[in-house]
């Protein structure tokens, strides 16, 4: 199983300070997270894609290429590639060079996106979301297995003879996870082509996670792939720690009530009781974590959101190694108990080489 951190790449004023780091100082914060995942044994960094304000990361195949020249382990992943505002043609060949640069430590996290004036500036409409992110990824999914394209649909020109360049390295593509909070059609297109399926749940109840779940498990099963405990999960949660939970609730709380994504909403204490997020100490981050596999069954990857919201980067690198050094270990060994013996791992470049050799 794989743990790893997620970031949204928000420039969000400090509320305790009324300090707001400059783009640059975010943009650097985010590669200092990176470098430390991999400094307290994570597996995955992954970064969001955004395109309005108070988001940088506009380019995460940027971000991750640099990250990628001075790590050697971490995987490096988004969260999310936006399917239906990008060209697949770019994204095929963006994601190609990475995977070449870094050695294959790459995959990535399809998803639509849900800022709706982001739409028309791509040239597309937000009505169409579903129809592009089915389309797009079924063009990159060709580029990406196909030397030669002939192409002709809805949202874009036609190809041609066309070969997306460089080729996958070792001829097999970068692993794909469609990543979605509501939407079933999404679900249906992660099982169709065998791919995986990552429910980004930090907003979300439990039994909502579980129907999102269920539903990708059975169709994944009904494709072909192998049974639903063998389809290949990825979910989200969201923490904060301090060695006492007080401490973590008395500090986190300004940052909650002001945070982009659910500031001036339920308070902290319903938001923990009702979604994964959880603010106390790193005990209390394990059990709750454990628990996701009542609901979603065995997984694969496990992601963290630990640096929005206006906390400090000096906050968040304590966040990680309190990650590396407390949670992790405990949640590799016990996720390992009683883990059936065909479920499969999370997938690597190495291991689905390997598979594709025989």
């Amino acid at each position: 199983m794989q743990f790893g951190i997620f970031s949204v790449g928000d420039v969000t004023p400090d509320p305790t300070t009324g300090r707001t780091p400059t783009e640059r100082e975010r943009i650097k914060a985010m590669v200092a997270i990176a470098l430390k995942a991999e400094e307290v044994g994570l597996d995955v960094f992954a970064t969001g894609e955004h395109h309005n304000p108070p988001f940088v990361p506009s380019s995460p195949t940027t971000m991750l290429g640099y990250v990628a020249a001075r790590t050697e382990r971490l995987i490096l992943s988004t969260a999310t590639t936006l399917i239906t505002t990008n060209d697949p043609v770019k994204i095929a060949e963006d994601f190609a060079m990475l995977q070449h640069l870094a050695d294959g430590r790459v995959d990535l996290m399809l998803g639509r996106g849900n800022t709706g004036p982001v739409y028309p500036w791509f040239g597309q409409d937000i009505r169409q979301g579903i129809n592009l992110a089915v389309e797009n990824y079924a063009l990159l999914h060709r580029l990406w297995r196909e030397d030669v394209v002939d192409w002709e649909g809805t949202f874009r020109t036609p190809l041609q003879g066309f070969t997306a360049t460089p080729r996958p390295l070792d001829g097999v593509p970068p692993f794909v996870w469609h990543g979605s909070i509501r939407s079933p059609e999404i679900a249906e297109q992660a099982a169709y082509y065998g791919d995986g399926f990552f429910h980004n749940n930090i907003f979300w109840p439990a039994d909502h996670t579980k129907r999102m779940v269920e539903l990708y498990r059975t169709r994944y099963a009904h494709y072909g792939h192998g049974t639903p405990e063998q389809a290949i999960v990825g979910l989200g949660g969201h923490v904060f720690m301090r060695k006492n939970s007080q401490d973590a609730v008395r500090e986190f709380r300004p940052y909650f009530d002001v945070a982009p994504v659910y500031g001036n909403g339920p308070s902290l204490e319903d938001f923990t009781d009702q979604t994964p997020l959880t603010v106390g100490s790193p005990q209390q981050v394990v059990e709750k974590t454990l628990a996701f596999r009542a609901y979603a069954g065995d997984y694969q990857r496990q992601l963290f959101l630990i640096d929005h919201a206006g906390l400090p980067l000096k906050t968040v690198l304590e966040q990680i190694d309190l990650l590396g050094e407390e949670v992790v270990p405990v949640l590799r060994k016990e996720f390992a108990v009683d883990r059936p013996a065909d479920v499969p791992d999370a997938p690597t470049h190495a291991a689905r080489l390997a598979r594709d050799r025989g």
